[in-house]
């Protein structure tokens, strides 16, 4: 069976990493499965993402252009739906990428919004559904 278990992201400052993270993976239907001192899990799909301090961290920032992950991105819905979530990262810490070419970065065929966060994460959102129509496909 194809598909991720979960995703750890390790962070420096773990209560604005909960706050920013937090809000967006909730924003997409992940749901809150744990919480411990330094750090939490939201799930969905069967898959979890954990945000946390590691015992061992090195840096304080996360740096997407030097090898490891670039982004994650996430199924988002509709294309109203990325509007939405665009609109409101600003306010939960996340600072839009690409505004010259959204929604269309990834392509004429592609609808998404890129975000930054406060420690250099990005996320992509992904319209999974046509407007107003849901998808029949896997992506």
């Amino acid at each position: 069976m194809a598909g991720f278990h979960h995703v750890e992201v390790w962070v420096a400052d773990f209560e604005t990493a909960r706050a920013e993270w937090g809000w967006l993976l909730e924003r997409l239907g992940f749901t809150l499965g744990s919480e411990w001192p330094e750090g939490a899990s939201w799930g969905a799909g069967g898959s979890y993402l954990s945000v946390t301090v590691p015992p061992n961290l090195t840096g304080s920032t996360h740096d997407r252009r030097a090898p490891g992950v670039n982004h994650l991105a996430f199924k988002a819905g509709s294309p109203d739906e990325v509007d939405a979530i665009m609109a409101e990262a600003p306010e939960r810490g996340w600072r839009p990428l690409y505004q010259d070419r959204y929604p269309h970065a990834g392509g004429p065929d592609h609808y998404a919004g890129w975000l930054e966060n406060s420690a250099g994460f990005k996320a992509e959102v992904v319209a999974d559904e046509a407007r107003g129509t849901p998808s029949t496909t896997e992506s």
